[in-house]
């Protein structure tokens, strides 16, 4: 496969309301971002994937815009924008805007003139019925909302403020590539593609992920935009299989440049798939999971454990009390040195935590608010749902980002949107600065790892027989041979192999004492070269 930049990068994706706040708002902004790029390029990443700034009335936190060519005022003004993407670019770090193109927001003009008449010239630009099927909403209830003004349906598989869009209307898909282009033209790295496994969909065959058009739209979204450009464009899939994902991925397909996969994340689901009843981690499992897709030779990986969608990993399957430090760079080492393009989220870098969740008012997040009323109609007791909610919810991701020791932990000088996690004192940039081995350390030396050594972005990955909790792999590249180990679990592992050690590249406990004894500590990970 071509060697492209976005290959050998590690992706820091940026949810900006949580990110900094400069105007004392208590929400971030986009100077807010601006503030911390020399802090980004210290880290080492060369790109930053944007969560939504566009306008919006915020009912899904930007995840519903009303106007795709404007910024919302909560995190400044397009000339914001534009220094922000000057400053990065001084600084070598592409910005990715992330494209939600399944729906709009109800407020978006063109759901106004559509809702407003059935002879609408935007009426088609959504999808309406006078009758509902069974379709549901992924935030809970049906996906159907009965519109008085013109007696129909429109359809909403989010929230009802959230209309999706008919992409088989041809207008449509010219008025997104527009859009697209005003964006590229600015000088973005890329896209992030919300949820676009769903614009295939075929409503009334029940259809919504990975529709029959799925992909002859992609192919027409790429010749029509950045088809042409060196940028970084990745879809969230949920359903797809390595098989799909190349589908998506193939350079001679001409769509993405990967797509983010969502397996080794519902593997602890139940089989109804219900994310709010997940169990236990199975390191089994996850070997499985990654073996499969490390496989994928036609397309391009994508490399995550968080997003402003998903727990902490450190809460979620590593252990936030007495191994915080070694199972978040466990993780990091795990992931980091397989192939694909790693994404760090927000807080990661220095093992930020899920929130301890008391009552029910504390929380900001639609879709959970929506599930705990269901939750609550099949009978669930309020600390099981209070429970899952503190597991699983996605406010876990988005409390402020942990800057230093002062009020807030230095994300505002106000009241922040949404409660800072009280382990701040503890857990926060300033602190793992000035530490030699911090988590912040160890991503950073990961980063530089990538970077300086091919090894690392084309070698082939080769699965080991270990312990179930041990998860250990080669990295094969050019006659040479990588070892990467990492023991899952808070109990102590063997590792057993007759691999001699020729060179330490990471080690998360510093001190390496008798590794090639290979008794493994609990949460113990390195990386070495072997003879």
């Amino acid at each position: 496969m071509t060697e492209n930049w976005w290959q050998k990068t590690v992706v820091y994706q940026i949810y900006p309301r949580s990110f900094m706040d400069t105007n004392g708002d208590g929400i971030g902004d986009i100077p807010g971002v601006i503030s911390k790029l020399d802090y980004l390029k210290e880290l080492g990443i060369g790109c930053i994937w944007l969560s939504p700034v566009y306008q919006s009335p915020m009912d899904d936190n930007g995840y519903d815009i009303s106007d795709y060519r404007a910024i919302a005022g909560i995190f400044g003004e397009m000339s914001d924008m534009d220094c922000l993407l000057a400053e990065a670019t001084k600084r070598e770090i592409k910005i990715v805007m992330d494209l939600v193109v399944n729906h709009t927001s109800d407020e978006h003009a063109w759901f106004i003139e559509a809702a407003k008449s059935k002879n609408s010239k935007y009426r088609d630009y959504y999808i309406w019925r006078d009758q509902p099927n069974e379709l549901s909403s992924i935030f809970s209830g049906s996906a159907w909302e009965f519109d008085e003004r013109t007696s129909q349906y429109f359809l909403h598989l989010f929230s009802k403020r959230q209309p999706d869009l008919n992409w088989e209307n041809p207008k449509v898909r010219k008025e997104i590539y527009d859009m697209m282009n005003f964006w590229i033209d600015k000088g973005i790295g890329g896209f992030r593609m919300d949820v676009i496994d769903l614009i295939g969909k075929e409503i009334d065959k029940g259809i919504t992920g990975n529709g029959p058009k799925l992909h002859e739209y992609l192919h027409e979204m790429n010749q029509a935009t950045f088809g042409s450009k060196d940028l970084l464009t990745v879809g969230e899939t949920w359903g797809a299989t390595p098989e799909i994902a190349e589908l998506y991925s193939d350079p001679k397909r001409k769509e993405l440049s990967m797509v983010f996969q969502f397996e080794h994340i519902t593997s602890t689901y139940p089989k109804n798939g219900d994310k709010w009843e997940s169990g236990e981690l199975s390191v089994l499992k996850l070997k499985e999971i990654f073996s499969k897709w490390q496989a994928l030779e036609k397309g391009w990986n994508s490399l995550f454990w968080n997003n402003h969608d998903l727990p902490r990993i450190v809460s979620n399957w590593g252990n936030d009390g007495k191994f915080r430090t070694q199972s978040a760079k466990a993780f990091a080492i795990l992931l980091h040195l397989m192939k694909g393009t790693p994404y760090i989220y927000q807080g990661e870098e220095i093992g930020m935590t899920n929130f301890p969740f008391v009552k029910f008012d504390e929380l900001n997040d639609v879709e959970s608010r929506n599930w705990a009323v269901v939750a609550r109609e099949k009978g669930w007791p309020e600390e099981k749902i209070m429970d899952a909610i503190r597991r699983i919810g996605r406010d876990n991701a988005r409390t402020p980002m942990q800057w230093d020791l002062t009020e807030n932990a230095g994300f505002t000088t106000s009241k922040p949107w949404i409660a800072v996690n009280p382990n701040y004192k503890e857990i926060n940039v300033l602190t793992d600065l000035s530490m030699p081995n911090s988590i912040f350390k160890t991503y950073q030396k990961l980063i530089r790892l990538r970077k300086e050594n091919d090894w690392v972005v084309k070698g082939k990955f080769e699965l080991l027989e270990s312990a179930d909790d041990v998860f250990a792999y080669l990295r094969n590249f050019e006659g040479k041979k990588y070892l990467i180990v990492v023991n899952l679990s808070n109990e102590q592992n063997i590792f057993e192999s007759d691999f001699e050690i020729k060179n330490l590249l990471i080690h998360n406990y510093g001190i390496v004492e008798n590794i090639n004894s290979f008794n493994l500590k609990p949460w113990e990970a390195f990386a070495c070269e072997i003879k």
